[in-house]
């Protein structure tokens, strides 16, 4: 038998590492829902149906949460629970038992379309991939319905590398990572719980592959580089030495980061820099306490308000007060007020689709005209603020107006505090994101009304270029080294120092190791960024010095192509940290 030839594919680096194993085959059975029509004499034991299968699954979850080892598995289990319990998924499948006469399985079907169309519109990619949560749980339930088994992966053993065409958050927290060397998928983004959760077990993963189940074999050969978001199948002897010389590396090179986790980012010539993390979640905070993180420069709230009808004040305070007296010890924490509108759709939010969301309703403007949403996310924040250094900021300021608005609530709000007793930190820092064109424009009329900048260069990159980052049909314009771009953040960053304000950075930019030394040169004083990126971009800062990193920005800023700056730096770090950082 002629065996296949070797492919190599490539798709998206979701966690670092490289695995080498045998394939395990995963594709989901594809099972048809029944679109049965009940009379009325069934609908009481639909329901009943219905019931059963709620609490089967959540008896499942329990039990896993007990089993869970690590708490961020746990977290997202418990978030499963929340879903599954959620009252208004519960009575909308009955209204349609009742009311549309469906049986149980076509109407949790319905009631789940709805709610993953509403997230997959949403314009942020890290909406549309928390859909799989939802149809993670969704389709458990109707699954205990229909009494389909879900295959074990648990009971994978060997060195495998699983291939399958998605993978459900409930699936992933079955793996073992003794076994499982890698995960390769047909789809899936970096901001998955499952790249989540791969990322916290450190097993090399690559998703957006496409079609990768159709092009492997059962028990293939197979080398997943998560680096370089590349996969090969069956690969050559010669390919394969050459991915194992690289993993080799990889593995050293990974040893050598863990062994300055304690150690400070601070240059050779002496200048201290902040690394401090990007979280969504509660759960991830293992991850920023393990790379060594000086504290959180965002937390997204919005995240908070994932499930129908939004998150209580005791809820939001929870949460808040959970992350503070987990950093209470290492440093602040910077929760970024709700934002969401436009193309962060938010279930159990009304009114916020638009045909031009990019552009729309959103951040603080949303909380501008619901303030009633607004005040009670402050409220929370100003509770949790007596557990640890808390820092607030305010996102998409387009200008001092609004800037004075939401000063103006916050005021309120510590007023209402004040008149009531209510104990919160008087002395709390309030900061802004610098994400629109118009606001790093003015940066010197704003910086003297804030304490603190933090640059967002996913929408500051977008709205300089007029790029829709979503639109994968122009995705090649989205250029983090535009000359446009470079000269507003360097602007930022002078009339920021200039008011004597620090100037942090909390978008992809910040994390990218091609970067560092580049923003390191122009006086960034915080980078934020994912956990994992942290050791990377502490390794190269105190591996240069900051004479060396300005030199590099003047050289840079007189050059007029972002190709041309794309290949110097590039050519730059290899030069000094080879490929690792300029993969």
């Amino acid at each position: 038998m002629i065996l296949p030839y070797m492919r190599v594919l490539q798709g998206i680096a979701a966690s670092s590492g490289i695995g080498i194993g045998r394939a395990f085959l995963y594709v989901h059975e594809k099972f048809v829902v029944p679109h049965t029509l009940i009379g009325d004499m069934k609908i009481e034991s639909e329901k009943v149906r219905f019931q059963v299968a709620l609490s089967a699954v959540a008896k499942d979850l329990l039990a896993m949460v007990e089993d869970a080892a690590k708490d961020d598995h746990r977290k997202i289990l418990e978030t499963h629970l929340l879903m599954l319990e959620d009252p208004d998924f519960f009575q909308s499948v009955e209204t349609l038992i009742t009311d549309e006469n469906l049986c149980a399985e076509w109407a949790v079907e319905q009631v789940l379309h709805g709610l993953i169309e509403r997230l997959e519109t949403a314009g942020d990619p890290v909406l549309r991939e928390r859909s799989a949560d939802l149809y993670d749980i969704g389709w458990r339930v109707i699954r205990q319905m229909m009494g389909k088994q879900q295959v074990d992966l648990s009971a994978i053993h060997g060195d495998a590398v699983l291939i399958a065409d998605t993978l459900l958050p409930s699936e992933a927290l079955m793996l073992n990572p003794n076994h499982i060397k890698a995960i390769a998928l047909n789809g899936g983004g970096r901001t998955s719980h499952v790249a989540i959760l791969a990322r916290a077990l450190q097993i090399p993963t690559v998703v957006g592959l496409g079609k990768v189940t159709e092009k492997v074999h059962q028990g293939d050969e197979v080398i997943v580089d998560g680096n370089l978001g590349e996969v090969a199948i069956r690969p050559s002897v010669a390919s394969a030495a050459k991915m194992r010389d690289r993993y080799d590396r990889w593995i050293e090179h990974e040893r050598k980061l863990h062994e300055i986790v304690a150690l400070e980012a601070v240059t050779k010539d002496g200048h201290k820099i902040s690394l401090k993390a990007n979280i969504e979640t509660v759960e991830e905070i293992d991850s920023v306490l393990d790379n060594g993180a000086d504290g959180i420069g965002l937390f997204r709230s919005e995240f908070l308000f994932l499930k129908p009808g939004g998150a209580t004040e005791e809820e939001q305070f929870v949460a808040y007060k959970e992350v503070l007296e987990k950093l209470s010890n290492i440093g602040p924490v910077t929760i970024r007020t709700i934002d969401v509108g436009g193309d962060k759709v938010i279930p159990g939010m009304e009114g916020l689709g638009e045909e031009n969301p990019i552009l729309g309703w959103r951040a603080v403007r949303f909380c501008l005209s619901r303030k009633d949403i607004f005040r009670v996310q402050l409220r929370a924040l100003l509770r949790a603020s007596v557990y640890g250094k808390l820092k607030i900021m305010f996102p998409m300021i387009s200008g001092p107006e609004e800037l004075e608005n939401v000063h103006m609530v916050l005021e309120q709000v510590k007023e209402e505090f004040r008149s009531s007793n209510q104990p919160f930190d008087e002395e709390i820092e309030v900061g802004i994101m610098v994400e629109v064109p118009s606001a790093a424009l003015c940066a010197d009329i704003l910086a003297p009304k804030t304490d603190f900048f933090s640059i967002g260069t996913n929408d500051l990159i977008q709205y300089t270029i007029a790029v829709d980052r979503g639109n994968e049909k122009i995705a090649y314009l989205y250029q983090p080294f535009h000359p446009g771009v470079l000269r507003l953040i360097n602007m930022i960053v002078k009339k920021g120092h200039h008011a004597g304000i620090p100037v942090a950075m909390c978008g992809e930019m910040a994390g990218d190791p091609l970067s560092t030394v580049l923003l390191l040169g122009m006086g960034i004083d915080e980078f934020s960024m994912s956990p994992q990126s942290l050791l990377e971009v502490k390794h190269i800062i105190r591996s240069v010095s900051l004479a060396e990193a300005r030199e590099l920005v003047e050289k840079v800023m007189a050059m007029d192509s972002c190709v041309n700056i794309n290949t110097y730096v590039r050519e730059w770090m290899y030069a000094r940290f080879g490929d690792f950082v300029t993969a």
